[in-house]
């Protein structure tokens, strides 16, 4: 039987002391939200277990359990549960709702790949604020989103995970966890933030190049299947640098930048280790109502998670969120924000709200498709350029 942290995952061990039982799971706590999952009772690591089966297909599928969050809640540093998987490199899902307002939701994802009896620990700190409105803050046990007030736990997945088959693993012994030592090395690049993956390069060596993105870099999107960035881009390195560059490419079209960052592990279980990590995004964030100043703590987070996930291994590069044909101005301000968080972070910047501006003074519905959201080949190229460009700038600086 092994003991990992959520989101440290193998990278580093999360242990904890003095906990406080929350469910046992000897009874089935928990009822269906709708048919698309199954609850059953099964020999667990110590007693009985309670079985979440979600139906290939299912989305927004979850079993919804009984208890509250509870004063001693503030006090303790987060909750813990054993977890036994089907063996798959699929996820499971924990999600909390914030005092009755389901505007405010706070989201996990675990591995269910070992089925053997593993031990998740997750600190308040590691739970996404996963949706982009104003009320939408981090955890925090002395301010105003204070874990006593969350709901009922729900075990299971979300409609934005884009692939849904069938999943099965069982939950025992939640407990709440009054101590837990957490990854608090700071990360940050000393130096220029793009050095180690611009010396690879300019060395002719290979690269891994993580691209987190919505349906501006999903390959499944009908606007890419035939002229993508991340192909642009890895041509562009070989061309100009000699280097072979392969991309992992998690992203999923319709999503926000928080969600994709509640997936993390999906990629990291393949990929620990990657020489860059690209996050783009900004769209879909903006029509939920995410702005400036919240724009930039979520681009912060997703920087600072990225780092300490991959061990400190990944450079990491934001993208400045691109305009549209329609918003040509009014995403400047979720740019300025991204701009704010690199500078911050000290993380590699591609500004492609600048990018498309100068490439579409004259013409701006040339870099988009029909959409007018969507881009175009050639707004494919401009993106991929940018990318290129600011690794070779900012490696060197």
């Amino acid at each position: 039987m092994r003991s990992i942290g959520l989101l440290i995952l193998l990278t580093t061990a999360l242990t904890a002391v003095d906990s406080q039982p929350l469910d046992s799971m000897d009874e089935v706590s928990f009822k269906p939200l709708n048919d698309q999952v199954q609850l059953a009772s099964v020999d667990g690591k110590q007693g009985k277990a309670v079985q979440f089966t979600v139906n290939a297909g299912g989305q927004n599928a979850f079993g919804v359990g009984r208890l509250k969050g509870q004063p001693g809640w503030d006090q303790a540093a987060g909750i813990s549960f054993w977890v036994k998987g089907d063996g798959s490199q699929n996820l499971g899902c924990l999600q909390f709702v914030w005092n009755e307002d389901y505007a405010q939701r706070y989201d996990v994802a675990f591995p269910i790949r070992s089925t053997e009896w593993t031990r998740i620990t997750i600190p308040w700190s590691d739970f996404i604020p996963v949706l982009a409105n104003a009320d939408s803050k981090p955890l925090d046990a002395k301010g105003d989103r204070q874990p006593s007030k969350l709901g009922n736990p729900w075990f299971g997945k979300w409609w934005y995970w884009k692939d849904y088959p069938a999943t099965s693993y069982a939950i025992d012994d939640m407990r709440l966890e009054n101590e837990i030592a957490v990854d608090a090395k700071d990360y940050t690049p000393k130096g220029a933030p793009l050095a180690r993956t611009l010396a690879k390069l300019k060395a002719g060596k290979p690269v891994t190049v993580v691209t987190m993105g919505d349906s501006l870099t999903d390959t499944r999107h009908w606007a890419n299947k035939q002229h993508n960035w991340p192909a642009y881009f890895a041509e562009s390195v070989k061309a100009a640098m000699k280097s072979e560059v392969t991309i992992v490419n998690p992203a999923i079209g319709g999503t926000e930048l928080r969600q994709n960052v509640v997936m993390i592990p999906r990629w990291l279980a393949t990929t620990p280790t990657p020489d860059l990590v690209v996050i783009c995004f900004g769209y879909n964030d903006y029509e939920s109502g995410m702005r400036e100043a919240m724009y930039a703590q979520a681009q912060s987070d997703a920087i600072r998670r990225v780092r300490r996930l991959t061990g400190g291994a990944a450079d990491v590069l934001i993208v400045a969120t691109l305009p549209a044909v329609d918003r040509w101005n009014e995403l400047g301000e979720l740019a300025a924000a991204v701009r704010t968080a690199a500078k911050a972070e000290n993380a590699g910047l591609a500004d492609g709200f600048a990018a498309f501006h100068e490439a579409g003074k004259a013409d701006p519905a040339s870099l988009f498709v029909d959409d007018k959201v969507h881009l175009s080949e050639a707004g494919q190229r401009v993106l991929a350029k940018t990318v290129l460009a600011a690794i070779q700038a900012q490696g060197a600086k």
